[in-house]
């Protein structure tokens, strides 16, 4: 890839925050170091983003930025012209296949790329998507369990299939044990003795697998034993969701341990990091979960679920406790032995960063390119 221009296709890079948006922020950082190392040329494209969102961003420099403003048309005509002057397409969600295919179509020595992430790929496609998939030279999956299923839901061969594990962003602000615990706890009535388990995830009727309903049921037994657990769980959730949720605290008899706290703005994540004792989302279908690692990097123990990509977070159990989400005493005897002992149950810094630092990412990004994909680029 060393002489080869690269474009890369996005749906939103800057004005959302989720965990695919992070990786696009921090794949443009990686092509764009990438380019000017070996005097190569690298454009992003955005079909969501307005021009005006990549304005003074740390990542990259907007002049290599083009924001489409939610213009579809434009933006497929746009890209599928562009690419005549690219050598490799890089596309950052199965949404975007289409836009490969036609290149591959109209250009069948250009090389295709693509991300993917999660769930939005691990089961069969539409007749469409399934050709399509099929002009992509590599798939570069987030987690080995997404590798795992893109092969073998797809039939992708194993010299298509590639693992990058996301990483934690290189901007993320340091975190001090006391940052914002006085406040928080004062906004949402918690006392300085209370123990708080933090979940923060999109609350959907339509996407039940985070585990927060099997947390809540664990919390029956280990309130026996630690009274003053509080549960807040945050992020934007839809009503039907909220009222499932009020409902089972309610029949739990867990009501006032539990605040759905809604959606928090970026500026506060650190704070409430920062005033939790324990992360926990024993999911069922994580990509990756970046908050897993952004969790630890506060230093927070963390608790996940061991049948998806959570297991490749955690480092396969070495930063955090692996629990299998579906058996709700084993998430029971996970918060105990944490709340028992948090000190031994804190992640290894050393390792996290060793694995998820954006150094890490970016060297293995390059090796990957480097070492097996010569043969397709």
């Amino acid at each position: 890839m060393k002489n080869k221009n690269i474009l890369f296709l996005t749906l939103k890079v800057f004005s959302a925050t989720g965990g695919i948006e992070k990786v696009c922020r921090v794949a443009g950082k990686v092509f764009h170091e990438w380019s000017v190392v070996n005097n190569t040329k690298v454009h992003v494209h955005s079909m969501y983003d307005c021009q005006h969102d990549a304005d003074e961003n740390q990542y990259f420099p907007s002049e290599i930025f083009k924001g489409f403003k939610t213009k579809k048309i434009d933006f497929i005509f746009s890209s599928v012209r562009a690419a005549s002057k690219y050598d490799v397409i890089v596309l950052s969600h199965i949404n975007l296949l289409l836009i490969g295919w036609l290149i591959k179509l109209l250009y069948p020595q250009k090389k295709i790329i693509l991300f993917a992430h999660g769930i939005e790929i691990w089961g069969k496609l539409p007749k469409q998507k399934s050709m399509m998939i099929k002009c992509c030279d590599a798939i570069i999956s987030v987690s080995r369990f997404t590798s795992q299923k893109i092969r073998k839901v797809h039939h992708i061969s194993a010299e298509k299939s590639f693992v990058l594990n996301n990483c934690l962003d290189p901007f993320m602000p340091l975190g001090k044990e006391f940052i914002g615990k006085t406040d928080l706890r004062h906004r949402y009535g918690y006392k300085p003795e209370d123990k708080i388990l933090f979940t923060l995830t999109r609350l959907s009727s339509k996407e039940r697998y985070k585990g927060y309903d099997k947390v809540l049921q664990a919390m029956v037994n280990v309130k026996k034993h630690h009274p003053k657990i509080k549960y807040l769980i945050a992020g934007s959730y839809d009503e039907k969701e909220k009222t499932y949720i009020n409902e089972l605290a309610k029949k739990l008899e867990l009501s006032d341990s539990l605040i759905l706290a809604g959606f928090i703005p970026d500026e506060e994540l650190v704070a409430h990091f920062s005033f939790a004792d324990v992360y926990i989302m024993p999911s069922m279908k994580e990509g990756f979960g970046i908050v897993f690692i952004e969790a630890m990097y506060y230093g927070l123990p963390v608790i996940a679920g061991n049948k998806d990509g959570s297991v490749d977070a955690l480092a396969e159990g070495k930063l955090g406790i692996l629990v299998d989400p579906e058996d709700v005493k084993a998430i029971e005897l996970a918060i105990v032995q944490v709340l028992k002992n948090p000190s031994s149950n804190r992640p290894n810094r050393n390792l996290l960063l060793t694995n998820f630092s954006y150094e890490s990412y970016k060297r293995n990004f390059e090796n990957i390119f480097a070492t097996h994909f010569t043969n397709i680029i």
